[in-house]
C-alpha cells in the first residue's frame, strides 16, 4: 500500500506523538508498505527552529525508507492561545498544499494522527481532493482534554472546535484510538463499534533494553554512583504536573542517597527550574532534551521511573508510552496515573501506584521502592516480558497493517 502520513510532530523531535508516527511509519516500511510522512519543520517543544532547518519552506529527505516532506510552519517560543492556534493553522495550510502538490502519484489512504485537531481537518480535505480514505488516529480526545486542562476556555473557540472534531469522525472510514477509555467514550457519543480500532502505545522493545554498561557510564558523568535514582523522561508540559515531583525532592532533602532526574524539554520546564533553585534543591537534576536513542541509557542508569499526569478525569483513560519504555529497560514504574494505566500496571505487577499530584505520597513511595530492592528487580523483570508479549512497537504496527489492509476488501 501507499499511505499518506500526515503527523505534525515527527522526529528529530522528542516525545510521545513523534515516537509513535516515526515507530509506526518505520515499521510499515519493513512490512512492505510506502510510507509518505508529512510532518513540521522541527521547532516543538521550544518553538525555535533549529539552525539546519532555519529559512527553509518545505524539505523532503529519506528517513529509513520514509519519504518525508517538512513543511514550514510559523513557530514562537510563546505559547499562549493566539500563537498556537497560528502555529497549528500554518501547519494545516501547509500540509494541505504539500499532500496536493508535493505528494504526487496515487495513494491508497491518508492517515492523520490528532491531536492536534486541525491535522484532521488536512486529512479531510487531502481526503477528498484525492478521492482516498481517511483513517483518523485519536491519541487524546480534543477539545475535551484542552477544556480539562484550562488550555481552552472560549465558548465560541469549544464549539468550532468540536464541530471539526465531527467532521473528522464522520469522514474517517476507521478510526483509530490508542486506549480502551478513548474508545469507550467515542462509543458512547455515537461512534460505531466497528468504526473503531484499538492500537495502544507501547515500546520499541529493541531499541529500549537494559544496558548495563550505560549504567555504570551516565551514574558516573552524573556523579551519583552511590544513589537511589527517580527518572522522569519526557515532555514538560500542563498535563505531567511535575512541580509535584520537584515538591517531592524538598521533601527528600534529608535522605542524600536519593536523587531525582528529569530529563526533557516544554512549557514549564523554565518554571521548574525556578521552584528547584528557589527551594534549593541539590538532590534534583534537570537535563536537557536528550536524543532518543541514547533515553534507554538514562533509563537503565535509574532505579525506577517515574510516570505522572495530573489529578484529572480525562487522564482515567490514558496509556503513557513512557511506561512502556520503562519496562522495557525492566524499570519499574512508580504511577500517578489513575484509571486504565493503573489497571494495566497492576495486572502485570510493573510497579507501584502513587495518588496523583501528592508529594507526600511520593515521597514514601520512592523511600518504600528504596527500602525493597528485589521487589523492584521483579517489577522491572515482569514489565520487560510484559511489553516484549503485549506492547511491541513492532507487533503494534503489524496489527495496524492489518487493519489497513483489510479497507481495500470493505
Amino acid at each position: 500500500m501507499r499511505i499518506l502520513y500526515l503527523s505534525q510532530y515527527f522526529p528529530p523531535e522528542a516525545g510521545a506523538t513523534q515516537t509513535r508516527a516515526y515507530e509506526m511509519a518505520r515499521n510499515l516500511v519493513r512490512l512492505g508498505h510506502q510510507v509518505t510522512m508529512i510532518a513540521e519543520i522541527p521547532n516543538h517543544p521550544s518553538g525555535i527552529i533549529p539552525p539546519d532547518y532555519r529559512g527553509k519552506l518545505i524539505e523532503r529527505t529519506d528517513l529509513e525508507g520514509i519519504d518525508v516532506i517538512r513543511v514550514w510552519v510559523k513557530t514562537s517560543p510563546v505559547k499562549n492561545f493566539r500563537q498556537r492556534i497560528v502555529f497549528y493553522l500554518s501547519f494545516m495550510l501547509a500540509s494541505i498544499l504539500a499532500g496536493l502538490f508535493r505528494a504526487r502519484g496515487h495513494f491508497d489512504l491518508v492517515y492523520a494522527t490528532s491531536p492536534p485537531l486541525f491535522v484532521g481537518a488536512s486529512g479531510v480535505l487531502i481526503s477528498v481532493a484525492k478521492r482516498i480514505p481517511l483513517i483518523f488516529e485519536v491519541r487524546d480526545i480534543w477539545p475535551e482534554s484542552a477544556v480539562a486542562l484550562g488550555e481552552l476556555s472560549n465558548p465560541t473557540a469549544i464549539k468550532w472546535a468540536t464541530s471539526l472534531e465531527e467532521a473528522c469522525y464522520t469522514h474517517a472510514r476507521k478510526i483509530v484510538v490508542v486506549t480502551q477509555g478513548i474508545h469507550s467514550r467515542l462509543v458512547q457519543r455515537g461512534i460505531r463499534p466497528e468504526k473503531l480500532a484499538l492500537i495502544p502505545n507501547g515500546a520499541n522493545t529493541e531499541l529500549f533494553q537494559f544496558k548495563p554498561e550505560a549504567r555504570s557510564k551516565i551514574r558516573s558523568q552524573l556523579n551519583l554512583e552511590d544513589k537511589f535514582i527517580a527518572i522522569y523522561a519526557g515532555i514538560h508540559g500542563i498535563a505531567q504536573g511535575l512541580e509535584t515531583v520537584v515538591e517531592t525532592a524538598d521533601l527528600l532533602k534529608g535522605h542524600p542517597d536519593v536523587h531525582i532526574l528529569l530529563i526533557g524539554d516544554g512549557p514549564t520546564k523554565k518554571n521548574l527550574a525556578v521552584l528547584a533553585q528557589q527551594l534549593g534543591l541539590s538532590n534534583l537534576t534537570l537535563i536537557p532534551e536528550q536524543p532518543r536513542h541514547l533515553i534507554p541509557e538514562y533509563l537503565s542508569a535509574a532505579d525506577i521511573a517515574l510516570v505522572p499526569l495530573r489529578k484529572l478525569e480525562i487522564f482515567s483513560s490514558a496509556l503513557p508510552s513512557k511506561m512502556f519504555d520503562a519496562w522495557a529497560c525492566q524499570l519499574p514504574v512508580l504511577l500517578s496515573v489513575s484509571g486504565e494505566a493503573r489497571d494495566l500496571m497492576e495486572g502485570c505487577e510493573g510497579g507501584l501506584f502513587i495518588p496523583p499530584e501528592d508529594p507526600g505520597a511520593l515521597k514514601d513511595g520512592i523511600l518504600a521502592c528504596q527500602m525493597d530492592t528485589q521487589n523492584i528487580k521483579m517489577w522491572g523483570e515482569k514489565g520487560r516480558r510484559f511489553t516484549e508479549e503485549n506492547y511491541s512497537r513492532q507487533a503494534l504496527a503489524g496489527k495496524l497493517a492489518e487493519i489497513l489492509t483489510s479497507l481495500e476488501t470493505d
